[in-house]
C-alpha cells in the first residue's frame, strides 16, 4: 500500500511539469505516475530518500527486486537519489516525475543494466552519469542487451563518459526523451528488433547523435522519427566515421522522417552499407561535410522531400565501386553548399548540391548557389543508368557535372533550367579534368550521353 504522503507528492510533481519542455511533459508522462501508483512500490515507503548522501543502491536494487517478482512499479519521488550498479529484472518498471525525479550515477561500475530479459520501463526519470567513469564491460550509462522490449518515455539522460543509451539485440523505443552531454553516442542500438526512436531531442554529444548499426549487414527495420538532432563533434577525428547526426551502418530497411538535425561535425544523416533505405521530410542545417549520405555496399535509397542549409555537399550517393546503386532523389530543396569541407579532399573536392553515379532518379530537386556544381553526376566510369529531369539549378559555376570517361554508362538529361552557370550549363569531366567547353542538347559528341530540353539562363534578381 502507499501513503497519503507519496500521492499528495506525486501530485505536487505532476502539476510541476507544466514548465517543462514539451518532450517531457507529454499527456502520457503527465498521467503515467500516477497510473503506476495504484498497487506499486513506493521507494519512500521502502526508506529511500532522495537528497540524502548515503548510497541508495543497496535499498532500490532490493526494492526493484521485490517489485518486479509480483509485477508492480516502482514509484520515484521528486528528488536526487545516489546509486550506482542498478540491474533491472524481467518486467522492472521504474516511474517517477519527469524533470523532477533524478537518479544520479555515484561512479564504480554502470548506472543501469539488463540482459536476456523479455520486459523493462523506465518513464519521467533523469538520469546523470555526472561525467563519472564508466565500466568497461558497458558501452553506456543505461545499458541493455537481449531486451526483447525496452519502454524509455520522457526520461532525461545527461553527463555519460561513454553512450547515453546502448541497445544490443533489443526491441522497443524511444521516445519523448532527452539525451546530453554524452562523450560518445547519444543512442547507440545495435542488432535491433524493429526498434523506434522518435520526439526526442539528443544533442551535445562528443561522436554522434543516433546510430543504428549492425555487425553484419541484414534487416533491422528500425523507425527514426521526429527527433531533434544538434551540435554533434567528432572528438575522434577521422573522415566521418564520427560526427554524424544520424549514422546508419549495416542496417536495412531503416526509416529516416522528419528529423531536425543542425551543426554535426559531418552528417546530418548518414547512411552507409543501408538497403531499401528511406530518408524523406529531414532538415538539415550547418553540416560539417556531406549533409545527407547513401555509401558504399547498398541497394535501394530513397531520399526526398529534404531541405538542406549549409554544408560541403548537400547530398551524396556513392560508391557505386563498391556496389552502391538503386536510389530516388526527390523534391529536395539544397542550399548554402560551400566548397570547404572538414579535411583535405583526396577525390573530387567539394561544394557539390547533389552528387550521384549509379542506376538512380534525379528530379525535381532545387539547388541554390552550390560553390562548385549544382550537380555531380558519376565518377570516372562509375556512372550508370542515370535520368537528371525537372530540376531547377541557380546561382552555381557549373551546373551540371558529369563524368565522360571510357566506360561511363548511359546518362539521360532532359527538361532542367540552369540559371546563371557562368561557367557552362552542363559540362564534362575526366575524373577532376574538365574536357571541352558546354555540352548543348543534342549531339554531345559523347554516346553515352543524352540531352534534350534543358534551358540555360544568365541568371538574375
Amino acid at each position: 500500500m502507499i501513503s497519503r504522503r507519496s500521492v499528495i507528492a506525486g501530485l505536487g510533481g505532476l502539476l510541476a511539469t507544466a514548465g517543462l519542455p514539451m518532450g517531457l511533459r507529454t499527456p502520457r508522462a503527465q498521467t503515467l505516475a500516477m497510473a503506476e501508483l495504484r498497487g506499486g512500490f513506493d521507494a519512500a515507503e521502502a526508506g529511500i530518500l532522495p537528497g540524502t548522501e548515503d548510497d541508495q543502491s543497496r535499498k532500490l536494487q532490493d526494492l526493484i527486486d521485490r517489485a518486479a517478482a509480483v509485477g508492480q512499479p516502482v514509484f520515484l519521488p521528486a528528488g536526487t537519489y545516489e546509486v550506482a550498479n542498478l540491474e533491472l529484472r524481467d518486467g522492472s518498471r521504474l516511474t517517477g516525475v519527469p524533470g523532477l525525479t533524478r537518479l544520479v550515477y555515484r561512479g564504480d561500475g554502470h548506472l543501469i543494466a539488463a540482459q536476456d530479459i523479455r520486459r523493462v520501463s523506465l518513464s519521467g526519470i533523469t538520469f546523470d552519469g555526472a561525467n563519472r567513469w564508466l565500466a568497461d564491460y558497458t558501452e553506456g550509462l543505461l545499458a541493455f542487451r537481449s531486451v526483447d522490449e525496452v519502454s524509455i518515455d520522457a526520461c532525461e539522460i545527461v553527463g555519460s563518459r561513454k553512450c547515453g543509451i546502448y541497445l544490443a539485440r533489443s526491441g522497443g523505443r524511444v521516445e519523448g526523451s532527452r539525451i546530453s552531454g554524452a562523450a560518445e553516442a547519444g543512442v547507440w542500438a545495435i542488432e535491433g528488433r524493429a526498434f523506434t526512436i522518435r520526439d526526442n531531442e539528443v544533442f551535445d554529444c562528443g561522436n554522434g547523435g543516433i546510430l543504428v548499426h549492425r555487425w553484419t549487414k541484414g534487416e533491422d527495420g528500425t523507425v527514426i522519427s521526429g527527433n531533434r538532432v544538434a551540435r554533434i563533434a567528432a572528438t575522434n577525428g577521422g573522415t566521418g566515421q564520427y560526427g554524424n547526426g544520424i549514422n546508419i551502418f549495416r542496417a536495412d530497411n531503416v526509416l529516416v522522417s522528419g528529423n531536425h538535425v543542425s551543426d554535426c561535425a559531418f552528417s546530418a544523416i548518414r547512411a552507409n552499407s543501408a538497403s531499401n533505405i528511406t530518408i524523406s521530410g529531414n532538415q538539415a542545417f550547418r553540416s560539417g561535410e556531406t549533409a545527407i549520405y547513401a555509401e558504399f555496399e547498398f541497394e535501394g535509397a530513397l531520399i526526398e522531400g529534404n531541405v538542406i542549409d549549409g554544408a560541403a555537399i548537400g547530398i551524396s550517393v556513392a560508391n557505386f565501386d563498391h556496389g552502391g546503386r538503386l536510389s530516388t532523389v526527390s523534391g529536395n530543396i539544397v542550399r548554402g553548399i560551400a566548397d570547404k569541407g572538414p579535411y583535405e579532399p583526396t577525390v573530387s573536392g567539394f561544394g557539390f548540391g547533389i552528387s550521384v553515379e549509379a542506376d538512380t532518379l534525379v528530379t525535381g530537386n532545387l539547388v541554390d548557389g552550390a560553390e562548385t556544381a549544382a550537380l555531380a553526376i558519376g565518377w570516372g566510369p562509375y556512372l550508370r543508368n542515370v535520368i537528371v529531369s525537372d530540376n531547377i539549378l541557380r546561382g552555381s559555376p557549373e551546373g551540371m557535372r558529369i563524368s565522360v570517361v571510357e566506360g561511363a554508362g548511359e546518362t539521360v538529361i532532359r527538361n532542367n533550367i540552369v540559371d546563371g552557370a557562368s561557367e557552362g550549363a552542363v559540362v564534362g569531366y575526366r575524373w577532376n579534368d574538365r574536357v571541352g567547353g558546354p555540352i548543348a542538347d543534342g549531339e554531345t559528341g559523347f554516346p553515352h550521353l543524352t540531352l534534350s530540353g534543358n534551358r540555360a539562363g544568365g541568371g538574375g534578381p
